[in-house]
């Protein structure tokens, strides 16, 4: 037995039930851990009514504008989608029945209906064939990309598209902009910009028409759905016989009567309509890991601190209708579809395992006029996320220089609980960032997260495109091999670089490298030139687009491109980082410097999986390493960072805009591996790559103060076509114990700040817990894990990613 666990290790050993963690909690909020009773024991529905009435809409509405057709599907959908309201329930409002459901997205590929052989999951195919996104885009790539994606129907993992699998990248609405003006005001303002087109005014002309008509449409729809909720309400309350749920049943209906249409007037009011406007939008698209909360101790403290002072509402009370909040959000499982690999590269199935979601939750951080943001309703939110045991919602908090020491200890104390929340992002990175690619000052302080890592400013940001993953492995072996990949034989799928054995000097291994991944690049912006092209004919989301202030300035659809004003930036992510700069700098140390082995020896013991070679292997193994400060590698990390960057400052998208480039794999680098032989550094064949901007597994040895070094020594911070960073530190909680190890810990996030490092998460843990969870995956089933940019059960998760989060180095310092 280790000598130190974390709480959430103690409790799962301890063998607790799935509930409220504190036991002030279980007393004061009942309700809450009657809904959590079962919860992971509940299998999900998949509810196909959602393609059913979209698809029944757009039968009927063949020829009309697609925001159109969005909008009166949307329509057909809030008419007749069955409701429900479930036990105990206080914010209402479900895409599928009473437990977890699954939303059908018909639109993006008919994978999506794989497996079903029901008449209705045949009309669905019937309808969708040739007309979704996925095929759409499969038949308008050029060939060689096609054949540099797939090769016999198998997905090369070299570039791996997602566009396709998901309608957007991730995103959140303007909630602050719902509770203040309510869907009725947002309809209003629709009627008033309709009523004012000229068709002989080139910047207000009809073209316009079909968009704000669709937002109209949209605003309707919200409120008639509203209507049915405070119907089905008032229905269950006159069949109550206990007195306290019938007055919670006239209340939601009384709530729902006035909200979402109209301003929100309290905090019950203001927490009810968010949700309304983020369930809604879940029928409207498979957006990239779910819609997310924003940032939500902003928009929602002027309603609990009218509340508190007026006496209508308690913090307990504030903390349980959080909850409620959060069920909801667990309730709605993101699954993703099985693309074709032919032309998908890495499908959304190797991107994610244990049911990867973001409704991103952002606390903290500063206010638009520069001031720390941190409020009461900021502490109870860590609160909440202390005590509630699901993995749900995805936190993060913002961390400036100023951020409080008092809530910086606090953010501390939840992340010692080892759950691997919260996430960081750090202001001192991200928000002069945003300065350089033309934000204000105000836009960039009130940016928000979405998505794993990633940022957005909601009225300014107008790129939507899914983007996709890049495998630094399959890039090296390339280098390596002529162009060719060993798992798909001797046809080269990248350039032909000429055999490694006949290269004179390290450039040359180099120049082999710069040429694969300038070829791989080049794919990447073809596919999402086409994606970007075709999306504007497939797709469209009016709610989402009536919520954006540049879109009701311009009259368009966020799919539909160019909008005037707005930041068209996305991204390109990047796997196995750490993976290529070890693997570099061990050929230029072994094979060139030292002169240990020759390049001839070395791809024999990579073609034979290190077979019988474990004295070279050993050698690749203890060559210099990412992650120790160590200049010999990480100056090879710099150049492929530089290398990288200067390619995406060559292109520009379809919308003229460009793509950032971000180390966020989600788990990627886990199928991604599966594409890659044995590699220099000594990993075996279809291991993991490394992942994120995090060293390779296990190689960073000296602590995560010197894996900060590394990191800053390989960051060009020079080019502004970057993003996110996703840095995974593993720590013992033997580390962090005691109120000296809060301390430390906090010291150490200083640093990262002071650094300027985007983002960092933690695993609190042992390594030999986790190997215990593999041998009694029942006896662990509630233990969770920080994935990726999410944090998931550790035995819902593949054999093959439970295995790389162990071998993630577990530090025992924090020097």
């Amino acid at each position: 037995m280790v000598a130190q666990l974390s709480p959430q290790e103690e409790r799962v050993i301890r063998g607790e039930e799935l509930s409220l963690t504190t036991e002030e909690g279980k007393i004061k909020r009942k309700r809450v851990n009657r809904m959590l009773d079962g919860f992971r024991d509940k299998a999900p529905t998949v509810v196909t009514e959602r393609a059913i009435l979209m698809t029944e809409s757009f039968k009927e509405t063949e020829g009309l504008p697609i925001v159109m057709k969005w909008a009166k599907a949307l329509e057909n959908v809030a008419r007749n989608i069955p409701i429900y309201i479930d036990e105990d329930e206080l914010i209402v409002g479900r895409c599928g029945p009473p437990g977890k459901y699954v939303i059908l997205y018909p639109e993006l590929n008919n994978a999506w209906m794989d497996g079903g052989e029901s008449d209705v999951m045949k009309d669905l195919k019937s309808y969708w064939k040739g007309r979704t996104l996925h095929e759409v885009y499969i038949n308008l790539l050029p060939e060689d990309t096609r054949n540099f994606l797939a090769r016999n129907d198998q997905a090369t993992g070299i570039i791996g598209p997602s566009g396709t699998g998901r309608s957007s990248l991730s995103w959140n609405l303007d909630y602050e902009k719902i509770l203040k003006r309510g869907f009725n005001g947002i309809k209003k303002e629709a009627e008033e910009r309709l009523a004012s087109l000229d068709p002989f005014d080139s910047e207000n002309n009809f073209d316009k028409l079909p968009f704000y008509k669709a937002v109209i449409i949209v605003c309707d729809a919200i409120n008639i759905l509203a209507s049915r909720y405070v119907k089905l309400a008032r229905s269950l309350a006159a069949e109550e016989t206990k007195e306290k749920r019938k007055k919670e049943l006239l209340e939601i209906a009384d709530i729902l009567e006035w909200v979402p249409g109209n301003p929100a007037r309290s905090f019950r009011e203001a927490i009810q309509s968010q949700w309304f406007a983020q369930y809604f939008s879940r029928f409207e698209q498979n957006t990239g890991g779910v819609i997310g909360n924003g940032r939500i101790d902003q928009y929602l403290y002027p309603y609990y601190k009218k509340d508190i002072k007026g006496g209508r509402i308690t913090d307990n009370e504030v903390v349980e209708l959080l909850e409620c909040l959060w069920l909801n959000m667990a309730q709605s499982v993101m699954t993703a579809s099985n693309l074709d690999a032919r032309g998908s590269g890495v499908s959304l199935a190797g991107r994610g395992s244990g049911s990867p979601h973001f409704e991103h939750t952002t606390i903290g951080g500063q206010s638009p006029d520069g001031r720390d943001a941190t409020n009461e309703l900021s502490y109870l939110i860590l609160q909440s996320k202390k005590e509630f045991p699901l993995n749900h919602p995805d936190l993060s908090v913002r961390i400036h220089a100023q951020t409080p020491d008092q809530f910086l200890h606090k953010v501390c104390e939840l992340i010692k609980e080892g759950t691997g929340f919260p996430k960081l992002l750090n202001d001192e990175e991200i928000i002069p960032l945003f300065l350089l690619k033309g934000a204000t000052w105000e836009e960039a302080r009130d940016y928000c997260g979405t998505g794993c890592t990633e940022v957005k400013m909601l009225n300014r940001d107008t790129y939507f495109t899914g983007g996709a993953a890049f495998n630094l492995g399959a890039v090296l072996e390339m280098a390596l091999n002529d162009g060719k990949l060993q798992i798909f034989g001797n046809e080269p799928i990248g350039v032909r670089t000429g055999d490694p054995r006949h290269f004179k000097t390290f450039e040359d291994v180099w120049h082999a490298f710069c040429l694969q991944a300038e070829n791989a690049m080049k794919h990447i912006f073809i596919t999402q030139n086409v994606l970007d092209s075709v999306k504007l004919s497939c797709l469209a989301a009016p709610q989402i687009s009536s919520l954006h202030d540049l879109c009701m300035e311009n009259g368009k659809d966020i799919h539909a491109g160019k909008i005037k004003g707005g930041t068209s930036l996305g991204n390109f992510s990047i796997m196995g980082f750490g993976t290529a700069i070890d693997s570099l700098a061990a050929v230029k140390k072994l094979v060139f410097d030292d002169k240990k082995i020759t390049m001839d020896e070395l791809l024999e013991a990579l073609a034979k999986n290190f077979s019988k070679k474990e004295a070279l292997r050993q050698m690749c193994l203890n060559a210099p390493k990412y992650g120790n400060n160590d200049t010999y590698a990480d100056s090879i990390g710099l150049e492929i960072e530089k290398l990288i960057a200067a390619a995406a400052g060559r292109y520009t998208t379809a919308y003229g805009g460009k793509l950032d480039y971000i180390y966020v794999p989600i788990t990627a680098h886990v199928f991604g591996g599966m594409r890659v032989g044995a590699t220099p550094n000594g990993r075996k064949a279809l291991e993991a790559l490394s992942e994120g901007i995090s060293p390779t597994q296990g190689c960073d040895t000296k602590g995560p103060t010197t894996t900060l070094l590394s990191i800053a020594n390989t960051k060009a911070a020079q080019y502004k076509d970057r993003a996110a960073r996703l840095l995974n530190i593993k720590l013992s909680p033997q580390t962090v114990a005691g109120e000296e190890g809060t301390k430390r810990l906090a010291s150490f996030i200083r640093s990262w700040c002071d650094m300027k490092f985007w983002h960092v998460q933690f695993n609190i843990l042992n390594s030999e817990t986790l190997r215990e969870a593999q041998k009694d995956p029942e006896k662990y089933r509630n233990l969770l894990v920080r994935v990726a940019g999410y944090s998931a059960y550790f035995v819902d998760l593949s054999p093959s990613l439970q295995n790389e989060i162990i071998a993630r180095t577990e530090h025992r310092s924090v020097q």
